[in-house]
């Protein structure tokens, strides 16, 4: 970005400046903080057996939208090249040049330093998981220029705060705290695969890499297996976590949800893929409700 422009940039009132920079935390698209929300709220409930520490909630609360902010942020700055080319993301405060590269670093680095605060009150062992987090979140955008599945580094940042939780609560990773955190990666990868499958066009003729293209035209049935492989995993949580009933009428309505994303996505038409994606929050809340609800019942 010249001088010049940049100039005109920091020039904007300060009103106009944070909308923009809140903008470029995606406030204004919460999709993304709940998709990272749900998993970290499953696991909260199941490492405490229903009653969570207030602390904790909050913390985890804060942590969820600071780091998903950082990552929207560090995201954006890597493909400021390329966001002016696709469709989706010309707008965006950094590919229209209403946020300079030096500010979004300068606001990567606030948020980070918020993220670090609040790792602090937390144990030890999770504070080196959250150092951990903060790598992957860092490297995410960077390797989808070169790996093909880069949804699946996605799943892990995004499910990171599951073995977090677990940490915070009960001082270690148990069996189930690893197999919320590998149902959290195989449902990201089945919901951002839907997200890629709206910008493919777009992806391929810039050069980067998705799931979506790695997946072709065996995407659809890819994900149906995906999420079978998810469904499966959380029939295996009820049982090791010994939910009840409510807990597994919920895992029936996620199902319904997601034969309800293959319908939209049948064509693979780009705005019916993206609602497909979308969905994605309802199928994360259900399961939610089911997990806290079991627990209220037998508390």
């Amino acid at each position: 970005m010249n001088s010049d422009h940049r100039k005109k940039t920091m020039s904007l009132n300060i009103p106009k400046r944070l909308k923009n920079y809140a903008e470029l935390m995606r406030l204004d698209k919460p999709i993304g903080t709940f998709l990272l929300l749900w998993p970290t709220l499953w696991s909260i409930w199941l490492a405490s057996e229903g009653q969570p520490q207030a602390k904790i909630i909050i913390i985890f609360l804060l942590g969820v939208l600071t780091m998903r902010s950082a990552g929207c942020v560090i995201n954006d700055f890597a493909d400021r090249k390329f966001d002016p080319f696709v469709e989706r993301t010309k707008n965006r405060p950094l590919a229209r040049g209403a946020v300079s590269a030096f500010e979004a670093l300068m606001l990567f680095t606030g948020l980070s330093l918020i993220g670090i605060f609040l790792a602090l009150q937390l144990n030890y062992k999770t504070q080196l998981f959250a150092v951990a987090g903060g790598c992957i979140t860092i490297i995410y955008p960077f390797i989808k220029r070169f790996f093909s599945i880069p949804q699946l580094i996605l799943g892990i940042a995004f499910g990171w705060a599951c073995p977090m939780a677990f940490t915070a609560q009960v001082g270690n990773v148990t069996k189930l705290g690893w197999i919320v955190f590998s149902t959290a990666i195989i449902w990201a990868v089945i919901y951002d695969t839907f997200y890629a499958m709206s910008d493919r066009k777009d992806d391929l003729k810039i050069g980067i890499k998705s799931t979506a293209i790695l997946f072709g035209q065996h995407d659809l049935l890819i994900i149906f297996g995906a999420q079978l492989l998810m469904i499966i995993n959380l029939i295996y949580i009820g049982k090791i976590a010994e939910l009840g009933y409510l807990f597994y009428i919920s895992i029936g309505v996620a199902t319904i949800f997601m034969m309800y994303q293959q319908w939209l996505a049948r064509d693979r038409v780009s705005q019916n893929c993206f609602a497909a994606f979308m969905n994605n929050n309802y199928v994360g809340m259900t399961i939610f409700i089911g997990i806290s609800a079991d627990y209220m019942l037998t508390l």
